[in-house]
């Protein structure tokens, strides 16, 4: 990356970047997973994120990290947006790990659950979520991120929150319960 953006800039990158990327590389990867659900469209995303933060690194040193943020969830917008001319893709069908046996087993199932059901929320809720939850922004920081009110925040979430319990309710358990536990929108 620090060559990539050296080339580009024509001159040494600035060590407060260097920094940022050190530190908040893994975050925006896991958002950006989050966001567009392939690793490598995540990557790619993530790539093109810092390419532009580095390209803007003036304007954006002073809060990097909403500046990123704010990057990556324009550039999963556009990704979504080109995504008909993409063929689709199908997810593994299982997972076949005989030394975490059953466990790890549960543990892919469930976690490719909540990653399916992601992807069946609307956008916006989608974004707010992954904002909310797993970046774990207030819901003022999560506003400014999508360009949106406190309040369309604070509704979203609960409209998502209740769609993702739906979406993962055991239809063969008793009384219809939830397979994977839903955080709470009171926070």
């Amino acid at each position: 990356m620090k060559a990539v953006a050296s080339r580009k800039a024509g001159s040494q990158v600035d060590p407060a970047f260097d920094r940022f990327v050190i530190d908040h590389s893994r975050t925006l990867l896991r958002s950006a997973n989050l966001l567009c659900g392939d690793c490598g469209l995540a990557e790619d995303l993530l790539q093109q994120t810092l390419l532009r933060t580095a390209g803007r690194w003036q304007a954006a040193r002073e809060a990097p990290e909403a500046y990123a943020r704010r990057v990556l969830i324009n550039l999963s917008r556009d990704l979504r947006r080109s995504a008909r001319r993409r063929p689709s893709e199908r997810p593994l069908s299982e997972a076949r790990s005989a030394a975490g046996g059953l466990d790890a087993i549960h543990a892919v199932t469930e976690r490719d659950a909540v990653i399916r059901a992601l992807r069946q929320l609307p956008t916006r809720q989608r974004e707010v979520l992954v904002l909310r939850f797993y970046a774990d922004l207030s819901v003022a920081e999560t506003a400014e991120a999508i360009d949106a009110s406190e309040g369309t925040v604070k509704s979203y979430t609960s409209r998502a929150l209740a769609h993702m319990r739906e979406l993962l309710v055991d239809p063969t358990g008793p009384a219809n319960k939830a397979t994977v536990e839903v955080p709470s929108d009171d926070r």
